[in-house]
Parts: C-alpha cells; sequence; structure tokens
C-alpha cells in the first residue's frame, strides 16, 4: 500500500473504534501509527472522522506480527513496502533492549519525568500485550534480581509500583467504564514482596476486555470467597512476584478453591513452581507470561 489511499468507491468501510475491536490495537495506538509513521493511512469523513478499509486492516495485522518478532515500530514500514517477506532487521538504537535500559536508569535516577515519557511512548505505540512481554516484564525481571543485594533498592521498588499503580489504576479506572467482558478479581498472595506483578496482570486483562477489581494489598484467604461472591466475579487471580511459594500454595490454594464457585489461578513468576505440586482440578497455574496466562484465564472462564 501507498502513502496515498487509493481504496475503491464501494469498498466497505470500518470506523476507528471498530478497527480497535477487530485488531485489539486502541485508536490511541492506531492514530499514533498514522501521525508518526505513515504506517497506515485511512480515508477521512468530510467531519475528519477517520475510516479505515479491509486493507487498512490486514496492513494493521501485519504490522502486528512485525512487532511481535521485536521490530522497532520505527521499521516497520520499511519492511511492509518491501514486495518480498522480509528477514526481521537487525537491531537498533531504537529496539527494546535500547529501551527496557533507559527504563532501569530512568529508575535509578529517580527521574519520573523519563519513566513518564517511557510509559506514555510504548503504549502509544505498541499494543499491550507486546509492551508486557518486550518492555515490562523483562524490566521487572532484571529489578527484581538487582535488588536482592543492591543498597537503595526498596526505594526504587516502592516509587516503581507508586508510579505503575497511578497509571495503571487510571487507565483501569476508564477502561473498566465500557468494558463488556467478565469481572476478574486479581490479587496477590500474602507476604509478597510488592504489587508489580499483580499490576502488569491487571493492565494485560483489562487490555484483553476484562472489567478488573484490583486489591492492592494481599486479602485474607478467609475473605476471597466473600470477596468474589459480593462481586459477583467470573474468576480470582493471583500474581506474585515470589516463585518460592511452593509450600504456601500447596496446602493453602487447594482449600480455598474448594470454597470458590469460579476458577482459581495463579501468574507471574510464583507460576514457576511445579505444577505437579497442585491439584490441576483445584488450581490452574497459567505461567509466567502474562499475556499468555490472562489468554489462558478466558479459556478457563468459558469451560467453568
Amino acid at each position: 500500500m501507498s502513502d496515498k489511499a487509493t481504496h475503491p468507491a464501494d469498498t466497505p468501510l470500518y470506523p476507528i473504534r471498530e478497527v480497535s475491536r477487530l485488531t485489539g490495537v486502541n485508536s490511541v495506538t492506531l492514530r499514533a501509527w498514522e501521525r508518526r509513521y505513515g504506517l497506515i493511512r485511512p480515508r477521512r469523513t468530510p467531519k475528519g472522522h477517520r475510516l479505515y478499509a479491509r486493507d487498512d486492516i490486514e496492513r494493521i495485522e501485519r504490522i502486528l506480527q512485525w512487532l511481535s518478532r521485536g521490530v522497532p515500530v520505527s521499521q516497520v514500514r520499511e519492511l511492509l513496502e518491501q514486495p518480498e517477506p522480509a528477514e526481521s532487521p537487525t537491531p537498533s538504537a531504537g529496539d527494546w533492549p535500547s529501551q527496557r535500559h533507559q527504563l532501569v536508569a530512568a529508575l535509578e535516577a529517580f527521574d519520573l519525568i523519563r519513566l513518564e515519557t517511557l510509559f506514555n511512548q510504548s503504549l502509544a505505540l505498541y499494543p499491550v500485550t507486546t509492551c508486557i512481554a518486550e518492555f515490562w516484564q523483562p524490566v521487572v525481571r532484571e529489578l527484581e534480581e538487582r535488588w536482592d543485594d543492591q543498597l537503595g533498592a526498596l526505594l526504587q521498588r516502592r516509587t516503581l509500583e507508586a508510579f505503575l499503580r497511578t497509571r495503571i489504576g487510571t487507565r483501569l479506572y476508564h477502561a473498566n467504564q465500557s468494558a463488556a467482558g467478565p469481572l476478574v478479581l486479581i490479587g496477590q498472595l500474602p507476604d509478597d514482596p510488592g504489587p508489580l506483578w499483580m499490576l502488569l496482570a491487571a493492565l494485560t486483562a483489562s487490555d484483553q476486555g476484562y472489567r478488573v477489581q484490583l486489591f492492592d494489598a494481599p486479602l485474607p484467604f478467609t475473605e476471597l470467597p466473600l470477596a468474589m461472591e459480593r462481586f459477583h466475579a467470573a474468576a480470582l487471580l493471583l500474581a506474585s512476584g515470589k516463585a518460592e511459594r511452593a509450600d504456601l500454595i500447596r496446602r493453602q490454594l487447594p482449600r480455598l478453591a474448594e470454597q470458590l464457585d469460579a476458577p482459581l489461578a495463579l501468574c507471574g513468576p510464583v507460576a514457576r513452581i511445579r505444577a505437579a505440586e497442585l491439584d490441576p482440578s483445584r488450581v490452574e497455574v497459567l505461567g509466567d507470561d502474562l499475556p499468555e496466562a490472562i489468554t489462558r484465564l478466558g479459556s478457563l472462564i468459558r469451560d467453568s
């Protein structure tokens, strides 16, 4: 497709809201791809509203394929214009490792303005699932390894938690107003070092259409069945950053699951424990890749 839209007059056209629903790319990102990089060229109505043809939607799907392979958005247009299938280019200074390094450096310097820029930029240019998989998950893993024996680690952790709590909380508030999916309660296990994985899981679930009720601090296991009942939730998801929880999980979570009418699932590093240590009929271990885990959660809810 060239820079100029050449759709036939009788081509079916779709508004941006429908394109967002079909592709999973939010409207803010679609506009950024158009304005900053010229990746798509929708038609405009006389009032300036965007209309997308089927080939625009197919192009968006190709963009997503390149992004999922780790290609920076700045390099995608050149690949789209090539007549033959192309291999992923050599990473440039704008690739994910560079962006992750910038985020870690910003946190170490307590540069909240830079953190804000990186957060907004990543979510404006890339789908949430790509941001989680390529940007936030690897950063949090790296930071948690550093924080084991680093002076000032707790201050860095609490700074990042406060930052993400505010930004993700705002997104959840607005997304919940229009989300049509089932309600999922998301919390963390007792004695977890912090809510980072829970916050990332909530952002991922919200992006996939769920309504999310987030518990910012762990609830006693005895109150979780009551919470599920009062909120009429479809599932309970516990996201934890600690993988060394096998004994607690083996002893307590199956008992909790017996009291729930909806699925109980684990995700985040805690899910690295061997699934054989759990009764699979009681507690579902979704894994530590959050986008994949939330996709599996959907199947679990549908089958329950």
